[in-house]
Protein backbone atom coordinates (compact mmCIF):
# COMPACT_ATOMS: atom_id res chain seq x y z
CA UNK A 1 0.00 0.00 0.00
CA UNK A 2 2.68 2.31 0.83
CA UNK A 3 4.11 1.64 -2.76
CA UNK A 4 1.07 2.08 -4.03
CA UNK A 5 0.05 5.82 -2.34
CA UNK A 6 3.92 6.80 -3.31
CA UNK A 7 2.81 6.49 -6.94
CA UNK A 8 -0.25 8.40 -6.70
CA UNK A 9 1.21 11.07 -4.88
CA UNK A 10 4.07 11.33 -7.38
CA UNK A 11 3.02 13.27 -10.51
CA UNK A 12 4.12 10.80 -13.97
CA UNK A 13 6.50 12.43 -16.18
CA UNK A 14 3.83 13.77 -18.71
CA UNK A 15 1.83 14.99 -16.18
CA UNK A 16 5.27 16.87 -14.16
CA UNK A 17 5.69 18.51 -17.82
CA UNK A 18 1.96 20.06 -18.12
CA UNK A 19 2.31 21.08 -14.46
CA UNK A 20 5.50 23.06 -14.79
CA UNK A 21 4.57 24.58 -18.63
CA UNK A 22 0.97 25.39 -16.65
CA UNK A 23 2.65 27.21 -13.51
CA UNK A 24 4.93 28.89 -15.61
CA UNK A 25 2.41 30.14 -18.22
CA UNK A 26 1.89 33.85 -17.79
CA UNK A 27 -1.41 35.12 -17.20
CA UNK A 28 -3.12 36.73 -20.05
CA UNK A 29 -3.68 40.61 -19.38
CA UNK A 30 -6.86 41.83 -19.20
CA UNK A 31 -8.76 44.12 -21.80
CA UNK A 32 -8.49 47.03 -18.88
CA UNK A 33 -4.72 45.91 -18.35
CA UNK A 34 -4.38 46.82 -22.16
CA UNK A 35 -5.89 49.48 -22.26
CA UNK A 36 -4.06 50.90 -19.44
CA UNK A 37 -0.87 50.32 -20.45
CA UNK A 38 -1.37 51.67 -23.49
CA UNK A 39 -2.22 54.50 -21.83
CA UNK A 40 1.02 54.59 -20.01
CA UNK A 41 2.82 54.60 -22.81
CA UNK A 42 1.08 57.49 -24.86
CA UNK A 43 1.46 59.65 -21.68
CA UNK A 44 5.14 58.71 -21.21
CA UNK A 45 5.87 59.62 -25.21
CA UNK A 46 3.87 63.22 -24.96
CA UNK A 47 5.70 63.87 -21.66
CA UNK A 48 8.90 63.29 -22.81
CA UNK A 49 8.22 65.20 -25.86
CA UNK A 50 6.14 68.16 -24.74
CA UNK A 51 9.28 68.53 -22.57
CA UNK A 52 11.94 68.72 -25.44
CA UNK A 53 9.83 71.04 -27.85
CA UNK A 54 6.47 72.28 -25.65
CA UNK A 55 2.53 72.44 -26.81
CA UNK A 56 3.08 73.79 -30.41
CA UNK A 57 6.39 71.73 -31.18
CA UNK A 58 4.76 68.64 -30.94
CA UNK A 59 1.75 66.98 -32.77
CA UNK A 60 -0.59 63.40 -32.28
CA UNK A 61 1.42 62.02 -35.08
CA UNK A 62 4.50 62.72 -33.13
CA UNK A 63 3.71 60.82 -30.27
CA UNK A 64 1.79 58.11 -32.19
CA UNK A 65 5.36 57.44 -34.16
CA UNK A 66 6.90 57.42 -30.72
CA UNK A 67 4.89 54.91 -29.30
CA UNK A 68 4.86 52.67 -32.05
CA UNK A 69 1.14 53.11 -32.96
CA UNK A 70 -1.04 54.76 -35.37
CA UNK A 71 -2.66 57.84 -34.72
CA UNK A 72 -6.19 57.19 -35.10
CA UNK A 73 -5.75 55.58 -31.47
CA UNK A 74 -4.67 58.04 -29.65
CA UNK A 75 -8.05 59.57 -30.38
CA UNK A 76 -9.31 56.68 -28.89
CA UNK A 77 -8.33 57.93 -25.42
CA UNK A 78 -7.88 61.84 -26.34
CA UNK A 79 -9.74 63.67 -28.32
CA UNK A 80 -7.01 66.35 -29.67
CA UNK A 81 -3.45 67.33 -28.31
CA UNK A 82 -4.68 69.98 -25.81
CA UNK A 83 -6.57 67.01 -24.12
CA UNK A 84 -3.30 65.12 -23.85
CA UNK A 85 -1.13 67.81 -22.39
CA UNK A 86 -3.38 68.81 -19.72
CA UNK A 87 -4.03 64.29 -19.18
CA UNK A 88 -0.04 64.55 -18.99
CA UNK A 89 0.67 67.28 -16.40
CA UNK A 90 -2.34 65.99 -14.10
CA UNK A 91 -0.98 62.49 -13.97
CA UNK A 92 1.91 63.43 -11.84
CA UNK A 93 0.67 66.99 -10.65
CA UNK A 94 -0.98 65.25 -7.88
CA UNK A 95 2.12 63.48 -6.22
CA UNK A 96 3.95 65.91 -6.25
CA UNK A 97 1.36 68.75 -4.86
CA UNK A 98 0.68 66.11 -2.35
CA UNK A 99 4.13 65.62 -0.92
CA UNK A 100 4.97 69.11 -0.76
CA UNK A 101 1.98 69.71 1.07
CA UNK A 102 2.22 67.04 3.57
CA UNK A 103 6.11 68.50 4.32
CA UNK A 104 5.42 71.81 4.73
CA UNK A 105 2.01 70.64 7.21
CA UNK A 106 5.37 68.59 9.38
CA UNK A 107 7.42 71.67 9.21
CA UNK A 108 4.52 74.24 10.12
CA UNK A 109 3.89 71.62 12.85
CA UNK A 110 7.29 71.05 14.10
CA UNK A 111 8.33 74.55 13.90
CA UNK A 112 5.47 75.76 16.02
CA UNK A 113 5.81 79.73 16.43
CA UNK A 114 9.01 80.00 15.07
CA UNK A 115 8.92 79.10 11.81
CA UNK A 116 12.36 80.10 9.44
CA UNK A 117 12.37 80.97 5.93
CA UNK A 118 14.86 78.29 5.10
CA UNK A 119 13.46 75.96 6.90
CA UNK A 120 10.12 76.23 4.74
CA UNK A 121 11.84 76.35 1.71
CA UNK A 122 13.72 73.37 2.47
CA UNK A 123 10.39 71.53 2.89
CA UNK A 124 9.02 72.99 -0.25
CA UNK A 125 12.05 72.25 -2.05
CA UNK A 126 13.71 69.12 -0.95
CA UNK A 127 11.02 67.33 -0.88
CA UNK A 128 9.98 68.32 -4.76
CA UNK A 129 14.08 67.91 -5.83
CA UNK A 130 14.76 64.21 -4.02
CA UNK A 131 11.03 62.78 -6.08
CA UNK A 132 12.32 64.34 -9.33
CA UNK A 133 15.85 62.94 -8.91
CA UNK A 134 14.84 59.50 -7.56
CA UNK A 135 12.24 59.22 -9.59
CA UNK A 136 14.56 58.47 -12.67
CA UNK A 137 13.75 59.42 -16.05
CA UNK A 138 10.06 59.62 -15.78
CA UNK A 139 10.18 62.29 -13.09
CA UNK A 140 13.08 64.12 -14.90
CA UNK A 141 10.76 64.58 -17.97
CA UNK A 142 8.19 65.92 -15.74
CA UNK A 143 10.24 67.96 -14.89
CA UNK A 144 12.03 69.20 -17.52
CA UNK A 145 8.24 69.43 -18.68
CA UNK A 146 6.84 71.72 -16.30
CA UNK A 147 9.68 74.12 -16.17
CA UNK A 148 9.28 74.47 -20.52
CA UNK A 149 5.58 74.79 -20.09
CA UNK A 150 5.55 77.18 -16.97
CA UNK A 151 5.69 80.88 -18.64
CA UNK A 152 3.11 79.67 -21.59
CA UNK A 153 -0.78 80.93 -21.01
CA UNK A 154 -1.67 77.12 -21.54
CA UNK A 155 0.88 75.72 -18.68
CA UNK A 156 0.58 78.43 -16.38
CA UNK A 157 -3.27 77.79 -16.21
CA UNK A 158 -2.06 74.30 -15.21
CA UNK A 159 -0.14 75.79 -12.30
CA UNK A 160 -2.54 77.82 -10.80
CA UNK A 161 -5.44 74.83 -10.90
CA UNK A 162 -3.00 72.08 -9.74
CA UNK A 163 0.06 73.77 -7.42
CA UNK A 164 -1.84 76.81 -6.24
CA UNK A 165 -2.72 75.42 -2.64
CA UNK A 166 0.47 74.32 -2.00
CA UNK A 167 2.11 77.83 -3.00
CA UNK A 168 -0.12 79.69 -1.00
CA UNK A 169 0.37 77.16 1.78
CA UNK A 170 4.34 78.01 1.29
CA UNK A 171 3.35 81.65 1.37
CA UNK A 172 1.03 81.28 4.56
CA UNK A 173 4.42 80.32 6.24
CA UNK A 174 6.68 82.59 4.78
CA UNK A 175 4.27 85.55 6.13
CA UNK A 176 4.79 84.13 9.42
CA UNK A 177 8.61 83.36 9.38
CA UNK A 178 8.65 87.13 8.36
CA UNK A 179 6.12 89.27 10.77
CA UNK A 180 7.96 92.71 9.57
CA UNK A 181 7.45 92.09 5.58
CA UNK A 182 5.16 93.83 3.09
CA UNK A 183 3.19 91.23 1.40
CA UNK A 184 4.90 92.54 -1.42
CA UNK A 185 8.10 91.82 -0.64
CA UNK A 186 7.20 88.00 0.06
CA UNK A 187 5.10 87.51 -3.44
CA UNK A 188 8.20 89.38 -5.44
CA UNK A 189 10.43 86.57 -3.03
CA UNK A 190 8.69 83.67 -4.14
CA UNK A 191 8.73 84.85 -7.66
CA UNK A 192 12.30 84.99 -7.73
CA UNK A 193 12.24 81.40 -6.22
CA UNK A 194 9.73 79.97 -8.79
CA UNK A 195 12.10 81.25 -11.43
CA UNK A 196 15.34 79.83 -9.97
CA UNK A 197 13.01 76.47 -9.69
CA UNK A 198 11.88 76.69 -12.73
CA UNK A 199 15.69 77.19 -14.39
CA UNK A 200 16.68 74.44 -12.54
CA UNK A 201 14.18 71.98 -13.31
CA UNK A 202 14.50 72.63 -17.15
CA UNK A 203 18.29 71.18 -17.19
CA UNK A 204 19.23 72.22 -19.97
CA UNK A 205 23.13 71.76 -20.02
CA UNK A 206 24.03 75.57 -20.12
CA UNK A 207 25.78 75.38 -15.69
CA UNK A 208 27.53 72.64 -17.34
CA UNK A 209 29.04 74.58 -20.37
CA UNK A 210 29.68 77.58 -18.13
CA UNK A 211 31.24 75.54 -15.26
CA UNK A 212 33.37 73.58 -17.66
CA UNK A 213 31.69 70.34 -16.13
CA UNK A 214 32.80 71.24 -12.86
CA UNK A 215 28.67 71.90 -11.75
CA UNK A 216 25.93 69.52 -14.13
CA UNK A 217 22.67 70.63 -14.35
CA UNK A 218 21.05 67.55 -13.59
CA UNK A 219 22.91 66.42 -10.26
CA UNK A 220 20.00 67.64 -8.05
CA UNK A 221 21.93 66.24 -4.72
CA UNK A 222 24.31 69.68 -5.33
CA UNK A 223 21.66 71.49 -6.18
CA UNK A 224 19.26 70.57 -2.80
CA UNK A 225 22.54 71.07 -0.61
CA UNK A 226 22.54 74.66 -1.62
CA UNK A 227 19.12 76.14 -3.17
CA UNK A 228 17.32 76.59 0.12
CA UNK A 229 20.10 78.50 1.90
CA UNK A 230 20.80 81.03 -1.08
CA UNK A 231 16.99 81.45 -1.76
CA UNK A 232 16.81 82.31 2.15
CA UNK A 233 19.34 84.58 2.10
CA UNK A 234 17.72 86.40 -0.65
CA UNK A 235 14.45 86.86 1.39
CA UNK A 236 16.57 88.25 4.21
CA UNK A 237 18.26 91.18 1.86
CA UNK A 238 14.97 92.24 0.19
CA UNK A 239 14.22 93.56 3.82
CA UNK A 240 17.50 95.65 3.79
Amino acid sequence: MAGVEEDQATPKPDQAKRTSRTRGKARPRTKAEQRAQSLEQILDAAEYLFSKRGLDGVTLRDVAQRVGIHTTLLHYYFKDKTNLFEAVFARRAGVTSGRRMVALEQYEAEAGDNPTVEGALHAFLDTDLDLYYQGGEPWMNYAAFCARVSNTPEGAALMDQHFDPVVLKLLQILKRALPDYSEEDIFWGYHFVSGALMNTLGRTGRIDRLSGGVCHSDDFPAIKKRMARFMAAGFMALKR
